[in-house]
């Protein structure tokens, strides 16, 4: 499968599900209501910081089913690490799931601001929650080793079937059963039960056979790639402290419902990482495959075409999201009140985004590299300064404040960061690379969108909708003219 096929169908994939998800959050509202609608939200939130427990292993696992296909890596080892990797999953998930069930009454009552739900009702809803988080988790470790196979069209396919068994089918059920949070919760810890054995089953096919007739458990093959899944571990925690501290913090100060109503902006805004990310689980292993068998210069031609690939699914995507966010979110909403509250975070979140986006570029050689200690210090230095700021522009200005700091501190990290980060994994790659690839396309996506605010747009909201499509075409190709790879394929296309 060719890379271009594989991004394409991730892609597909990525920017269906966000689409779907778009679609039925404001369903979700009307059927349990805003309040209710943010502890689904917090539910969100939860599966990310879910994702620590996995203590790098995941990345770990992808990387070395990667390096099998390349023929670093016998099947045995990779069956033995598979197999070592998920017994301590399954310990380490089941402890911390059992802290947080038993504790989820405390949760309940002492973090989060209920005003209208019963307490009983918000309890359940944490436990069911927790529950659910601890079987996503282990499906993400099978879905790590099926990328590290470059099987990325088949898992496109399935995330895309069972994305839509989630986020759709939960809504005639909920008309079937009864619009409650517990109806919720149940149907989406059945739908992830029955993904995970799929995953499961995937990944054992992949693995070639060994005459081994079971595969122990031993402590050993994890001991191989300790370093390796030890420094991700760290990262992870940064980049997890990075992305949703403030949602956090958030859950905490404001009602549920103003938390429902924040989430929405930011999972508006969350479209902008979720389709340019969906380029990382195609490239790492490729990059990571082509570093292993010494292919520096396609290597470096990929990561300089990729660069330009994110950013023109970032920016365009990123700069009508911050332009038009108030009409955005009326258009999707129908809430005109909501549309105000809400549109100064979803346009600071969403060019946050487009900098995060941009600013990880580097990450990706570093990791096909197997070296991520300058990363782990500038994502470490990185949350130095995002986490006194968030807390006290969110005391002082609220959601907008927490806005402000994100969209400030990726522009630092993006600016002063990166030719870090390429000076020592890419050395004398940066200036080319950030005039070459990236501020043309950004700089004209800015320019488009902020032409488009001057057009008549209609009063209604289907009118408005019916021309915010072509504008954001508009705004996409203005993008791709800044791009030397676009620029190239039009004129072989000729």
């Amino acid at each position: 499968m060719s890379v271009r096929n594989s991004v394409a169908a991730t892609i597909a994939s990525r920017v269906y599900l966000m689409l779907v998800g778009l679609v039925m959050l404001p369903l979700y509202m009307r059927q349990l209501g805003l309040e209710a609608y943010g502890l689904v939200a917090l539910f969100f939130v939860l599966q990310v910081w879910f994702q620590l427990l996995d203590l790098g292993l995941t990345p770990a696992l992808a990387r070395e089913a990667a390096r099998h296909r390349a023929g670093a890596l016998s099947a045995r080892d990779l069956r033995l690490l598979l197999r070592s990797v998920e017994g301590l999953f399954i310990a380490i998930a089941a402890l911390v799931g059992a802290v947080l069930f038993l504790g989820a009454e405390q949760i309940a009552r002492r973090w989060l601001h209920a005003e209208h739900l019963p307490q009983h009702e918000v309890t359940g809803a944490v436990e069911m929650m927790v529950l659910c988080a601890t079987l996503r988790l282990l499906g993400e470790l099978y879905r790590g080793a099926i990328s590290g196979f470059e099987r990325q069209t088949w898992l496109a396919g399935f995330n895309t079937v069972f994305g839509t068994v989630r986020l759709v089918l939960v809504v005639p059920y909920l008309h079937w059963a009864g619009a409650s949070l517990s109806n919720f919760f149940a149907f989406q810890i059945v739908a992830t039960a029955v993904e995970t054995v799929v995953l499961v089953v995937q990944t054992y096919r992949l693995i070639p056979r060994t005459r081994e007739r079971a595969t122990p458990w031993r402590l050993a093959p994890i001991r191989r790639v300790v370093a390796f899944s030890l420094v991700m571990s760290l990262a992870s925690v940064v980049w997890v402290t990075t992305s949703q501290i403030d949602k956090l913090i958030l859950s905490g100060m404001l009602p549920l419902a103003d938390y429902g109503a924040f989430s929405l902006a930011v999972t508006a805004a969350a479209g902008v990482l979720m389709v340019s990310g969906s380029l990382a689980d195609v490239l790492i292993p490729r990059l990571t495959r082509l570093h292993a068998e010494g292919a520096q210069v396609a290597l470096m031609l990929l990561y300089r075409r990729a660069s330009q690939w994110v950013g023109m699914l970032a920016w365009p995507i990123a700069c009508v999201l911050a332009i038009h966010a108030e009409r955005v979110l009326w258009i999707w909403t129908g809430d005109a009140s909501l549309a105000t509250q809400a549109a100064p975070v979803l346009g600071l979140y969403a060019l946050g985004n487009a900098m995060l986006a941009v600013g990880a570029l580097p990450y990706y050689l570093q990791f096909a590299q197997g070296q991520l200690r300058l990363h782990l210090l500038g994502t470490a230095l990185m949350v130095a300064l995002l986490l006194p700021c968030v807390v006290w522009a969110t005391a002082r200005h609220g959601a907008a404040g927490a806005a402000a700091v994100w969209l400030g501190v990726n522009a630092l990290y993006l600016l002063l960061w990166a030719p870090v980060a390429h000076a020592r994994s890419a050395p004398g790659t940066h200036r080319g690379w950030l005039l070459g690839d990236i501020i043309p396309i950004a700089a004209l996506a800015a320019l488009a969108a902020f032409a488009s605010s001057a057009l008549p747009w209609p009063s209604d909201r289907w009118g408005a909708a019916m021309l915010l499509l072509p504008v954001s075409a508009a705004v996409l190709l203005a993008s791709a003219a800044g791009s030397s790879w676009a620029r190239g394929a039009m004129l072989r296309s000729l």
